[in-house]
């Protein structure tokens, strides 16, 4: 099937992903692991969230950690380009069908919360409280040394579909597997600001949230992670990696935090800026589109996700492949 063309003047714009609002069990361990292990510098903590970002980003927050009694993902947030471009998406979800209202969120401006097709809920916003920068303040790095959030991965029951609004929305697809007939896509990825994707979809029972991602410096970082969680008590929470993944180039790791949610640790992709880019197609036949070392991920990295608070969950809209894709 082919990738719909990409729409280079979409009905509001956006600019990238910014962040994450994931619940937690206990925010002890949560601030030992995405603070102390991971390196995230924490920003804000009261008794109820912790709020972290990474070491280039001058917004205040790209994770936020609220305790909760379960497991879940509340929202991914988006930075758009201008306050117009707020009014813009309200009246374009609104016209969807989709609930599209303007809350209260600190050290946010106006922040405007919906929902995709699908039922993926949504942030976006224009101004965030800004903080002194601290990228070269070498002192402060730790853990992984994670440099800016890179992307979000979520199981789509309907890769289309979820395809076919993100790109009304002005993401443009970068790389995509289809199923053995190519009559529907398997997994895409897709970018705002250049690199191979702030989103990406993979087949699987949906919506829910697969990974959230950083960027790092280079794979010694990654290297030295791991020497780290496999002698501080964390050497069960690695998941898959270290390896080279086909599709997108990128160096990588999957690990795990105290809660179950999927942190991928990421290098190395590639520029996409060119409003002419051609998205790259994958065999699911090729074993190396999942890991170019040709290493297979483990089963649970094909099964387990967080869900997102709120929304249930429905099974793909057509059936499993005997292949197992990426």
């Amino acid at each position: 099937m082919p990738v719909p063309s990409s729409v280079l003047n979409p009905s509001f714009h956006i600019v990238r992903l910014n962040h994450v609002v994931l619940t937690v069990r206990d925010l002890v361990a949560a601030k030992a692991f995405w603070g102390d292990t991971l390196g995230l510098q924490l920003t804000q903590e009261t008794p109820e969230r912790l709020y972290f970002r990474a070491m280039e980003e001058r917004g205040h927050h790209c994770i936020v950690l609220e305790k909760g009694a379960e497991p879940a993902a509340r929202h991914l947030g988006f930075k758009v380009f201008s306050e117009e471009d707020l009014d813009k998406a309200q009246h374009f979800f609104r016209a969807k069908g989709l609930k599209a209202e303007f809350v209260e969120e600190p050290y946010q401006g106006r922040t405007l919360r919906t929902t995709d097709p699908l039922g993926v809920p949504l942030e976006f916003y224009f101004r965030m409280d800004k903080l002194p920068s601290v990228h070269q303040k070498y002192a402060l790095y730790k853990g992984v040394k994670p440099l800016r959030i890179d992307h979000f991965n979520c199981f789509s029951d309907d890769v289309d579909a979820s395809v076919a609004f993100y790109n009304e929305i002005g993401f443009r697809v970068t790389e995509y597997t289809e199923n053995e007939d190519c009559t529907r896509l398997w997994a895409a990825w897709m970018h705002r600001k250049g690199g191979v994707h702030d989103m990406a979809f993979t087949h699987g029972v949906g919506p829910r949230l697969h990974h959230v991602a950083f960027w790092v410096p280079t794979p010694l970082n990654i290297i030295d992670l791991l020497d780290l969680m496999a002698t501080t008590g964390y050497v069960g929470n690695i998941e898959r990696g270290p390896g080279r993944h086909g599709i997108s180039n990128a160096f990588f790791l999957y690990i795990r935090d105290p809660d179950g949610h999927r942190i991928e640790i990421y290098c190395s992709d590639y520029q996409t800026i060119d409003p002419d880019h051609e998205p790259i197609r994958w065999d699911l036949r090729d074993p190396q589109r999942q890991t170019l070392w040709g290493a297979p991920a483990p089963k649970s990295w094909f099964e387990e996700g967080t869900a997102f608070e709120g929304t249930p969950v429905r099974q793909p809209a057509y059936a499993a492949s005997p292949i197992i894709a990426a």
